[in-house]
């Protein structure tokens, strides 16, 4: 599985569909050399490496209740839908606590997507890059405008990667990967409508022109992307895992009945995917 990549895209609470097909990749003892996810594809991507089979799951479902996780008390008190310190500090170190020894003795390399909040292009960091920063760049990763606050890292203002490069696959190839699985979070057909940026968000981030410009042209990159990996997957260098069910699940979700079942197709797509999976890797 030399110059193989495993490419994990964003998207809020459908991200669970990612923990699930991570998870029966773990159970079917099938690690990939290289991974590289945003927001919560960056998530999902640490817990693999980690080699915490139910941890995503833990996070993202059994918690997504507590007050400190997801509630507009957050957004009011913190103006921060998601608590961040709950989901990158609390958690991962007191609550459901990160395999971080496991982490960073693993043999595979794990890049980070982060959006440049001056520029507005993508930034990825590599695992040796960072070295103990983990949390801090997952949290960039994550932070969505409006919902989040800009994390300060190095001499950069970072905010959610999902916007540069919602599926990074060109970083996954110029990184060296001939051969890639891209596990998306939508159904196939979706392509991204344009979004309008409402004269609040362009007063409240006036001071990061490029954040503006890359959540402007996101439904071009995005829609771009998806094209470029569907053409490449006819050439048979892509494989590539989706959701098969029609989603009902949501970029923000706290119903844990649609949030469980998304997990669950996760697993089943990937186990009747597994064959030609396995095919592909080989």
């Amino acid at each position: 599985m030399e110059k193989t990549g495993l490419v994990l895209e964003g998207g809020g609470s459908r991200g669970v569909y990612t923990s699930g097909v991570l998870h029966y990749l773990m159970e079917q003892n099938i690690y990939l050399p290289y991974i590289i996810g945003v927001s919560a594809g960056a998530c999902n991507g640490s817990s693999y490496i980690s080699r915490q089979m139910e941890r995503n799951k833990t996070v993202s479902i059994d918690f997504v209740n507590h007050p400190d996780y997801l509630s507009f008390r957050n957004l009011i008190k913190k103006k921060q839908l998601f608590g961040m310190d709950f989901l990158f500090d609390t958690l991962p170190n007191q609550l459901v606590p990160f395999d971080f020894q496991t982490y960073n003795n693993a043999a595979e390399e794990f890049v980070i997507g982060v959006t440049d909040c001056i520029t507005g292009e993508p930034v990825f960091y590599h695992k040796t890059q960072y070295a103990h920063d983990v949390l801090t760049l997952l949290r960039a990763s994550s932070s969505l405008p409006f919902f989040a606050p800009v994390v300060e890292y190095g001499d950069r203002m970072l905010m959610d990667g999902g916007l540069a490069d919602p599926i990074p696959i060109k970083q996954s190839i110029r990184d060296g990967n001939n051969k890639n699985v891209v596990v998306l979070t939508r159904n196939r057909g979706y392509y991204k409508k344009p979004q309008s940026i409402s004269w609040y968000m362009r007063k409240k981030y006036k001071d990061f022109p490029g954040l503006l410009e890359a959540m402007e042209k996101r439904h071009l990159i995005y829609n771009e992307t998806l094209e470029y990996i569907f053409e490449e997957e006819k050439q048979g260098n892509i494989f590539v895992i989706y959701p098969r069910e029609k989603l009902t699940v949501g970029r923000v979700e706290r119903n844990k009945t649609k949030l469980m079942d998304l997990y669950h197709q996760g697993i089943k797509d990937a186990e009747e995917n597994v064959q030609p999976l396995k095919e592909f890797l080989a």
